[in-house]
């Protein structure tokens, strides 16, 4: 397996070199925009393949090319609707013109209101037929883009799931493939849905505006076209600018962001290193500098908004001054100047609104790239090709003749140098090599998971290559090291073995894997759920329901993988003889570390560096005492001493009972080794019931958030506390640009009067109001950037001290705060990155909008009070209508993108699971059933999909109609008030425009409220972290220290069970004496609570009762940091930080090191030697967790990082379970170094470690049950130290 786990290893990092760089291509629709919009000019002529090169995306129409007929239906009714809709904008300014005409030429005769109700009348008309076009142009677009979507998700998960090993091994990672299944089909989705009809829907107003304005006069509609080059060129500058910034602020706080996953990730390192300080100020580093990219994107966008909104308010002076011009000399009327003025402006803002939807066209095409390309490869090995030989049956004879090959991903790697091997059938092959040999290697090549470069695999004397793939598959059977399951009950688990078993079948099957026992006593028996990767069952429930899942196929062929080498004793006696009663008849190739596991095979063969250097019996092998099975035997050797090793060569040779097993390893892995996946491991702490924790959690989420709701906004304005000046400045600033558009109301509307009065009088006042619109611009060029600023620079400055603080919180938290699911590092990180972010919007944003709003409203209704307050009154009725509209659309759409979002989560869990575990679904055939279940999860999230359409479609028809509605109504009762004489012409358009400004300001911000709520529940669980108290506190510097410690440890009855489990005792009355400089060793089964041991020593816990002391003080009485920099800890799997092994040593002494002590500490672990032998020494970077190095390397690596610190006291944790024979000789060298002259507890599974310490304690049923020296308890009778070795020894047998 270790060969595995080095491919892993280098692929591991290829991939998150890809991965960077698919996440910023797929992340940053607006930059992909930029650089198309960008080379259009210079390339347009040859739309050549260099384009494509640069941004990768597909051609547009390529996105619908999984589109069915009823697809294309929608889409050509969405399209039809979508452009009748973009006219209705520009009939409107028609509509405007033709009013303002009514009111200004009939302003002193009586028949104003007959001709303005005919008018009106048009209003309505064209309202009605807008609401209607318009719910077919939503909904068209939202259900296609919805079942597109969805059928782009499938297929891609069904070519992912058909290619080869290789392809996971080089081009792709399961985080890659549910990134892409949730997020870029949500991208793609985006491109081809509502926001296409949006699109057309937009363009089509702009034609029409600019094809009104034309019409009705060319010439002053060629003036003012003269403002948009400019007007284009700042929006576009804008763009680009904040893109910039924006990605700059993503890639500072990304590195933020990788310092909370390394140190949750890590956390029991962190905390037993005491290196939170550390992390916190790593963490601040990186904060500051998106502080600043995050400050500078408010200025920019600031200055862009101003400045476009300087050019707007200067054409519109230019189009007074102008228009005036052409009513005198020219003809046209005052309605035909405000017509023209309205058509251009409608026309160009809508070509400004388009802009967003080119962004996610082009997110949509760069996402698709990815997905099309995987979804267009062939794979070379297909599992889905129906060609190819298929026989009757197959005796199983296999043979490799002269393979060469090496792993795809490492291609300059040679594994086999013209290998041969032959297994005849119905035998059982063992091969037994060191780690990295090609062991495993033989198997992937017979299951075809890679082809051989050269020369063939055979079987029966057929090319493997020369059968259908999934025919040959069903007649083999795999059982690997880390059996995968999938996230589902194990009566589907095992069902994956053969489609369409029958109950009757899994239950034979599991009682051949002696798995029927265990699961008869589950409470919910064949129906338990096992856990995402199995977490619900130990290591050896996992491995008998993986062999129940390979009898129920009954292969011809059967490959075992290491499938007992990660399990303790007990578990392992059991799975050995479920697998000797079924490797019967079979061939059978085994594939093992531990030589006692091969002992009866037919055929052993040594490996070594790819080549076959001795094969035959057991019996043959020992015959050759220098040949290389022996010395395998003798490296996996307990004793150090010649005699013995004779007289164990010896007893070999009668095949004695004892054989070599002896301490090769009292109870390897357990059943934690194979749930490598949480962080628990590590520490030997039992994943527990996680499906229980999950299920009880949202409610309790939600219960507290319920409880906090009220709370937060006061609170985070007390956190923006030392701000307030400067939101002072920012408040003042948006107030004035609250009331700018108010006032561009009533400029409007004395401009509409000033257009019908008489010639010397219309000369002098155009100028006069087109030198005030400039005023006005020039005014929101100043007021809109500093608005921008204040609040960016208080929003940022609160984003960084939440986060601060936050993290600050998080890093002291105990530790059994981290075993909840809730609180894992993607979880954490998630709530740092995304919560306070939206946080920062209510203070940046939220705010901002809040003031200008209120600014405006208040303007607006003092303006239009004041002018007629009959007409106010009743406008100010007809406004609710159309803000009413606006949020019951709001709410329909927030409603049901929920739900959805959920079921597609467990829908994505159902990929993840499958591409996770790649291999297995290979091996099993199970492609098929896998996507079933994956389209059984996405229905109802399309359906409700689909219902979302309609609904937004009728919300926004409706809210179309009543606008329109609602213009007309107005327009009427000001005619009636001006016939009565109740009022004037100008004062019915100021009011209007008043109050029609004040609501267009405030609508486009009401589209910020959904933030609100995303803000108050970002705020409640922001503040659910900030009040969280930690139990054990190391940020809490009270406590004693000692001058002196001379390491006496005492447990006294300590009981204790995991918070996350109150249901499993583990300790009931546990005593134990730990004596200065001696070394105390912890033994018993798996799950007896040997490591917990050491949890509560670091005091990541505390005991429910009891106390332990050191030097006969209560540890709860020590200053927890400095107890903790009293203790070494090397545990059974080493965390290092992706940094140099320089700083990871140093980090023990929390990071100030010197070189001499790092050398030194190096040199006693055994280190410096293979240290100093890379290229570049201690200045090499680990990687993630340490993935560039061996096992054995790291393991030396945190050696030397507890040795820096000189701790008093050293904990070992299986420290060097996981090894191969031959590191774990030199890791067990240097931890012999370390351990003189300290207070030393190690816990263990293998004998060999252990057998030299002062004091052996065995754990079991919570106590201690028997202590002493190896040699006196080893003759106990009956004692539970002499039954573990036993049951050691005979698991051999």
């Amino acid at each position: 397996m270790d060969e595995e786990h080095s491919v892993d290893g280098h692929g591991v990092n290829a991939e998150q070199y890809s991965h960077q760089a698919t996440v910023a291509s797929s992340h940053s629709p607006v930059e992909v925009k930029k650089e198309t919009s960008g080379k259009k000019g210079s390339q347009d002529s040859g739309k050549s393949k260099e384009k494509k090169e640069v941004v990768n995306t597909v051609p547009y129409y390529k996105l619908f090319s999984f589109a069915d007929s009823l697809d294309i239906l929608l889409m050509v009714v969405g399209t039809i609707a979508s452009v009748l809709n973009g006219m209705s904008m520009p009939l409107m300014t028609l509509l405007m013109g033709e009013l303002t005409d009514a009111f200004g030429q009939n302003a002193n005769t009586d028949n104003t209101l007959r001709v303005v109700s005919k008018v009106a009348l048009k209003f309505v008309i064209l309202g009605i037929g807008a609401g209607i076009v318009s719910f077919f142009q939503v909904a068209c677009w939202m259900i296609t883009g919805e079942r597109q979507a969805s059928r782009v998700r499938n297929i891609y998960l069904k070519t992912i799931l058909r290619q080869d090993v290789a392809f996971f091994d080089k081009e792709t990672n399961t985080g890659e493939v549910v990134g892409r299944m949730s997020g870029d089909t949500v991208l793609i989705q985006d491109a081809m849905g509502e926001k296409v009809g949006k699109f057309i829907q937009l363009f089509t107003t702009f034609i029409g505006g600019f094809a009104i304005a034309f019409i009705k006069g060319w010439l002053l509609t060629l003036v003012m076209l003269a403002s948009i080059p400019p007007l284009v060129i700042s929006g576009a500058l804008m763009s680009i600018a904040v893109t910039k910034m924006a990605s700059h602020g993503q890639t500072a706080y990304s590195q933020a962001a990788i310092v909370v996953e390394q140190t949750i990730g890590a956390i029991r390192t962190v905390v037993s290193f005491t290196g939170e300080k550390d992390a916190i100020t790593r963490y601040e580093k990186s904060l500051d500098k998106a502080y600043k990219s995050g400050v500078i994107e408010g200025l920019v966008t600031g200055l862009g908004f101003g400045s476009i909104l300087l050019i707007l308010f200067c054409t519109y002076s230019l189009a007074i001054w102008f228009g005036a011009k052409m009513i005198i000399d020219k003809g046209y009327t005052g309605g035909d100047v405000f017509n023209i003025i309205s058509a251009v402006l409608t026309g160009s803002m809508s070509l400004g609104q388009a802009s967003p939807c080119f962004g996610a066209f082009a997110a949509g095409q760069a996402a698709a790239y990815k997905m099309f390309e995987t979804i267009k490869r062939k794979p070379e090995i297909d599992s889905f090709d129906t060609s190819g030989r298929i026989l009757d049956d197959i005796r199983g004879d296999i043979e490799l003749r002269n393979v060469f090959f090496s792993y795809p991903a490492r291609p300059d790697e040679q594994i086999f140098n013209g290998f041969s091997l032959s297994m005849p059938s119905g035998t059982t092959s063992a091969l037994v090599g060191q780690s990295g040999s090609g062991k495993s290697t033989v198997i992937s090549l017979i299951e075809r998971f890679y082809d051989p470069k050269s020369g063939e695999v055979l079987i029966d004397g057929i090319n493997l290559k020369e059968f259908k793939l999934r025919w040959i598959r069903e007649k083999i059977g795999l059982v690997s090291q880390e059996p995968v399951l999938f996230a589902s009950t194990i009566k589907e688990n095992i069902a994956y073995g053969k489609a369409g078993a029958t109950i009757e079948e899994i239950r034979a099957a599991s009682e051949l894997a002696k798995a029927s026992k265990f699961i008869d006593k589950l409470p919910q028996g064949l129906d338990t759920l096992v856990g995402e990767h199995g977490t619900q069952l130990s290591g050896g429930q996992k491995q008998r329901i993986a062999i129940a899942r390979a009898i129920l196929k009954n292969p011809r062929i059967l490959l075992l993988d290491e499938a007992t080498s990660a399990l303790d004793a007990e578990s392992e006696h059991i799975v050995r003889e479920a697998l000797d009663r079924i490797m019967v008849g079979r061939t059978t190739v085994i594939v093992a570390h531990r030589l006692t596991t091969v002992r009866n095979a037919d055929m052993i063969a040594v490996i070594h560096q790819g080549k076959i250097v001795e094969k035959g019996s057991h019996l043959e092998l020992l015959a050759a005492p220098e040949g290389a099975y022996c010395q395998l035997i003798r490296l996996q050797e307990v004793s150090r001493s010649g005699e013995d090793r004779a007289q164990i060569v010896a007893l070999g040779r009668n095949l004695s009972q004892h054989e070599s097993s002896f301490g090769r390893s009292l109870s390897r892995g357990s059943s934690r080794n194979s749930s490598r996946y949480s962080f628990s491991v590590s520490f030997g702490l039992p994943t527990g019931d996680i499906q229980g924790t999950i299920s009880t959690d949202p409610d309790t989420i939600l219960e507290s958030k319920e409880e906090m709701h009220d709370v937060p906004l006061r609170r985070l304005a007390y956190l923006n506390k030392p701000e307030i000046p400067i939101l002072l400045l920012g408040v003042t600033a948006a107030a004035v640009n609250g009331v700018i558009f108010p006032i561009f109301g009533i400029l409007l509307s004395s401009l509409i009067t000033t257009l019908y009065k008489p010639e010397p009088e219309l000369r002098k006042d155009s100028r006069f109001w087109a030198l005030m619109f400039i005023v006005l611009g020039v005014a929101s060029f100043i007021v809109v950037p500093a608005q921008k600023y204040f609040f960016s620079v208080a929003g940022c400055r609160l984003i960084n001290r939440i986060r601060s603080l936050c993290f600050e919180k998080v890093v002291h938290m105990e530790i059994d705060w981290f075993d909840k699911p809730e609180h894992s590092s993607g979880a954490i990180g998630a709530r740092l990155s995304a919560d306070a972010a939206t946080m920062r919007n209510l203070v940046g944003d939220i705010l901002s909008l809040l003031v200008q709003n209120t600014a405006s409203t208040i303007a607006g209704l003092a303006i239009a009070f004041s002018t007629n307050w009959i007409l106010a009154c009743i406008v100010l009725v007809l406004l609710p209508l159309i803000g009413l509209n606006g949020y019951v659309q709001m709410k329909f759409t927030k409603g049901f993108s929920a739900d959805a979002k959920m079921m597609y989560e467990e829908a994505s869990q159902v990929a993840n699971d499958a591409v996770g575990s790649i291999r297995t679904v290979a091996s099993f055939c199970a492609e098929e059933k896998v996507m079933q279940l994956y389209e059984k999860k996405c229905e109802g999230s399309m359906k409700s999909g689909i219902r979302q359409g309609i609904i937004s479609g009728i919300g926004y028809g409706i809210s179309f109609s009543l606008l329109f509605c609602a213009y007309a109504t107005c327009f009427y009762a000001g005619a009636r008030l001006v016939d009565a004489d109740k009022t004037t012409f100008a004062n019915v358009f100021r009011v209007f425009f008043a109050l029609t400004m004040a609501t267009l300001v405030i609508s486009q911000s009401s589209s910020l409220a959904p933030d609100v709520s995303k803000v108050k529940n970002s705020t409640a669980s922001i503040f659910r972290i900030l009040d969280g108290k930690s139990k054990i506190d190391s940020s809490d510097d009270s406590g004693m220290t000692l001058d002196n410690v001379k390491g006496e440890i005492e447990l006294q009855h300590i009981s204790f069970k995991y918070p996350t489990r109150p249901d499993i005792q583990i300790f009931s009355d546990l005593c134990l004496a730990i004596h200065s400089g001696k070394t105390v060793a912890l033994v018993g089964e798996s799950g007896s609570g040997k490591s917990t041991v050491i949890a509560l020593l670091q005091r990541f816990y505390d005991p429910d009762s009891g106390r332990i002391t050191l030097d006969d003080v209560e540890i709860q009485k020590f200053q927890l940091r400095w107890l903790r920099q009293q203790m070494g800890l090397v545990s059974q799997e080493p965390v290092l930080f992706n940094d140099t092994i320089r700083a990871n040593i140093a980090y023990g002494k929390e990071g100030d090191a010197t070189e001499a002590e790092i050398l030194a500490a190096a040199e006693l672990a055994n280190a410096h030697k293979f240290i100093s032998g890379l290229q570049q020494g201690y200045d090499t970077v680990v990687g993630e967790r340490g993935i560039q190095l061996s096992g054995g390397q790291k393991q030396r690596v945190a050696i030397a990082r507890a040795m820096v610190k000189a701790p008093k006291i050293l904990l070992l944790d299986e420290a060097t379970s996981a090894l191969d024979a031959e590191s774990e000789r030199v890791v067990q060298d240097a931890l012999d170094r370390v351990m003189v002259n300290r207070t030393n507890v190690v816990v263990a599974h293998r004998l060999s470690t252990i057998k030299n310490a002062d004091v052996i304690a065995v754990v079991k049923n919570g106590v201690i049950a028997e202590k002493g020296k190896h040699d006196s308890l080893i003759n106990v009778k009956d004692g539970v130290y002499a039954s573990l070795v036993a049951l050691h020894m005979n698991a051999s047998s």
